[in-house]
């Protein structure tokens, strides 16, 4: 398995582990008003941008320690350069991320369109987000194993 293959396995587990600890951490702490109250604003306001912040700051730990990790298992540098092949694996994993948040946006657009409460909408822009960053781990991880 390849350096680039290891790290988008790394990339997807910490996507999933940090967005399902912090929705668990999170849910708790949901305010008890009405539906449209300022309480639920500020709560979703504060949802993600944390999530944002979490986010950033533990992939980056994760991406520092898994670069020791396999600079002591394999005694091996990480490639510090791209060629053709890793920039258009890079390319598609980026244009489909973003393909299936601008849905996601659309969708979360829609939802305010039908006259759902706005939570649906935060909720929507939230999961579309997510699935975003493991949509582009698993197209990197698909392309570097069966090629391009």
């Amino acid at each position: 398995m390849t350096y680039q293959e290891k790290k988008s396995i790394v990339s997807l587990i910490s996507t999933i582990i940090i967005f399902g600890s912090y929705c668990l951490y999170m849910y708790p702490q949901y305010p008890e008003g009405g539906l449209e109250s300022m309480e639920i604003f500020r709560y979703w306001g504060s949802f993600v941008l944390i999530l944002m912040l979490v986010s950033i700051v533990a992939h980056i730990m994760i991406s520092i320690i898994f670069n020791i990790v396999f600079r002591i298992t394999t005694g091996e540098k990480e490639p510090t350069f791209m060629d053709e092949l890793d920039k258009l694996i890079d390319l598609k994993a980026t244009r489909n991320s973003f393909v299936v948040f601008i849905l996601g946006f659309l969708l979360a657009m829609a939802s305010l369109v039908i006259d759902q409460p706005s939570q649906v909408m935060f909720m929507v822009l939230v999961i579309s987000g997510f699935f975003s960053d493991v949509t582009g781990s698993v197209t990197k991880l698909y392309h570097y194993r069966k090629g391009v």
